[in-house]
């Protein structure tokens, strides 16, 4: 599959809906071993002065090992089609099958990382900051108690959007 280059100010896309709605695939690695794990939480904007992403990944994912290595990461999105894919790639760990093949994914390696054909959409990110979430920091005490019953917290990436890839 080809993919083009685009100019992230021609980039057309409804975050709450490619992301909350139709997921995407948080990847990283390189072609000696990369993991991805889906995701429906995140978002797009500009952080610092630079386009930027960001994605939440819990410690005991596999994924959340890749993506701390490191320095760079996609973001990618995908037709319908894809969504038993999607599915199980957001319910089996790369730690104890291979998900990537057994989703039917063909790896894509770009810019030092890793992506898969199969997308529409690439984000090439690069990480900018980490954080844990603090739950300290919970305005609404209801979302610790509702999405956080095991107190694994995520850890927040902030990535500048490097590069955006669309199928041709």
């Amino acid at each position: 599959m080809a993919f083009r280059e685009i100019k992230i100010e021609e980039l057309e896309m409804n975050p709450f809906t490619k992301i909350g709605k139709q997921w995407m695939l948080i990847t990283a690695g390189n072609e000696e071993g990369c993991n991805t794990m889906t995701a429906s939480w995140g978002g797009v904007g500009v952080m610092w002065g630079k386009s930027a992403a960001t994605a939440y990944i819990r410690p005991q994912r596999y994924t959340k090992e890749f993506v701390d290595r490191e320095e760079m990461f996609t973001l990618s999105f995908y037709p319908e089609e894809c969504r038993k894919a999607l599915s199980l790639c957001g319910s089996v760990s790369g730690r104890d099958c291979d998900k990537i093949k057994d989703a039917g994914l063909t790896p894509y390696y770009v810019d030092g990382t890793a992506a898969f054909e199969e997308a529409e959409l690439i984000l090439i990110c690069k990480k900018m900051y980490e954080g844990k979430i603090d739950p300290a920091g919970f305005v609404d005490e209801s979302i610790d108690e509702k999405w956080y019953p095991q107190k694994d917290y995520h850890t927040m990436y902030i990535a500048e959007i490097v590069k955006v890839l669309v199928k041709e």
